[in-house]
């Protein structure tokens, strides 16, 4: 039986009036939190952080492992993924109060000599263009190609990096448009450690996390953290392993606690006082436009009912995150799971927020078959959904994968002989195939749309 284990932290400051939260009580928490992880079976463990004028608390449901009957805490260790973007932004914040380094300065001017970073027009990419996702480089670099998928960003190092910048042609101008880019947050990380003669992880440590009282959030996991360290699952509820990143650690390498997350939040929500208030205000202040609002310098802010929600999630293989607070109620939410499924956590943190936000629908049970990897040899070739946009089918041993432009490659799953589906993310793919049992094009199924690619190669 999966054991429920809750934590209930101090008030973090006494208020003259508190104002009320709309952040409902414990027991519907959890209620939430059973739904999720006994019923619709879309995690092992989730572990839920709430502060509010009241106070922070901490509600949590579930396991370390299937096969780690530990509860999960608020001391549990999990990925967070890319809520690390939100420390990268605040760390080039930190730098620009400092005096080191501008917004507006070329992000080859902090970079080794000789590293050549891709213009256009006689424009340069700026740290804050990388910062806001308006530097116009691709979600991923086009040499990513990582020996093991299973932890698909430990070997892309610095020589990749650079190798790939020099030799890319943006195809669009800078500053043109948002396009969440992991490449861009990760260059920006790295740049920001070259220009301080430090790695990424130490330069985090020395100006937030030390200076926040965060001892639990890291990249390299010391043996006592790694005991608390929740396993990561796929969507089979199968383990699987930890991730690890190098040069593109800013993107998305950090571990934490919900417990850490609370700190991090108070910080930002100015609840405590510390030497970071200049920085947080800089960091979460909009300067662009994004797909879901407007974006600071890695925090993204959307319009919420009268008020903002200040946020951002996360996801690796095993892990799922959400991070965020209202700008004006002062009230926050932390999510984290241990399982990576696209019904992840987001929606929980947005509902608790404003419960008239919808919870995700359970998702629609899919069985795979059994097939003949031979038939896998027709599918594989390059279809295109959109102009500069494709889908990439390849085979690898008997398992066959798909992966779009710029993004990581994921398994498909067959349930008929030309039908398949992510398990990673709600999407399913038909393939349209010729008597020779050879595909000439593909149907993506997702988010309630049927795109048709016709292959090209």
């Amino acid at each position: 039986m999966l054991r429920i284990s809750v934590l209930v932290l101090g008030a973090l400051l006494a208020l003259p009036a508190i104002a009320q939260s709309p952040v409902p009580g414990d027991s519907e928490i959890r209620a939430l939190l059973e739904q999720r992880i006994d019923v619709e079976r879309q995690s092992v463990g989730i572990v839920v952080g709430v502060i509010e004028p009241q106070g922070t608390r901490v509600v949590a449901h579930g396991t370390f492992a299937t096969d780690d009957p530990r509860p999960v805490g608020g001391g549990t260790l999990f990925e967070i993924g890319s809520i690390t973007k939100v420390f990268t932004g605040l760390l080039l914040a930190e730098a620009v109060e400092r005096g080191e380094v501008r917004l507006d300065q070329p992000v080859a001017e902090l970079l080794p000599d000789g590293v050549e970073v891709p213009g256009r027009d006689g424009e340069q990419i700026t740290l804050e263009h990388l910062a806001t996702h308006r530097s116009g480089l691709p979600r991923m670099p086009g040499n990513f190609d990582p020996a093991d998928p299973a932890d698909p960003f430990a070997d892309y190092t610095a020589e990749d990096l650079y190798a790939f910048l020099a030799g890319y042609e943006l195809t669009r101008d800078i500053d043109e448009a948002y396009e969440y880019s992991n490449l861009g947050s990760g260059l920006l990380g790295h740049a920001l450690a070259e220009a301080a003669g430090v790695d990424y992880e130490t330069l985090l440590h020395e100006r937030i996390l030390e200076p926040l009282g965060m001892t639990d959030t890291v990249i390299t996991l010391p043996e006592d953290l790694a005991r608390r360290h929740a396993t990561g699952h796929d969507a089979t509820m199968q383990p699987v392993q930890n991730w690890n990143l190098d040069v593109l650690a800013g993107a998305g390498a950090l571990r934490s606690t919900v417990a850490d997350l609370l700190k991090f939040l108070a910080a930002a929500m100015d609840y405590d006082e510390t030497e970071l208030a200049a920085a947080f205000a800089l960091s979460t202040t909009p300067r662009a436009d994004a797909d879901v609002g407007r974006i600071g310098l890695g925090w993204i802010l959307t319009p919420f009912g009268d008020d903002e929600l200040v946020w951002h999630n996360g996801g690796t293989g095993g892990f799922r995150s959400f991070a965020g607070y209202l700008r004006n109620a002062r009230v926050g939410v932390v999510v984290l799971s241990n399982m990576g499924t696209e019904i992840g956590v987001d929606d929980i943190g947005r509902h608790l927020l404003d419960p008239s936000s919808p919870l995700a629908p359970p998702p629609v049970e899919r069985t795979e078959i059994d097939l003949d990897p031979a038939i896998y040899d027709g599918y594989e070739g390059v279809y295109e959904l959109a102009p500069g946009f494709t889908l990439t089918i390849t085979r690898q041993g008997d398992g066959l994968y798909a992966q779009a432009t710029g993004q990581e490659r994921f398994p498909i799953f067959p349930e008929s002989e030309t039908e398949f589906f992510f398990r990673m993310i709600n999407a399913q793919i038909t393939f349209e195939t010729g008597d020779d049992g050879r595909a000439n094009a593909l149907i993506l199924h997702q988010r309630g749309l049927d795109m048709r690619a016709p292959r090209v190669e």
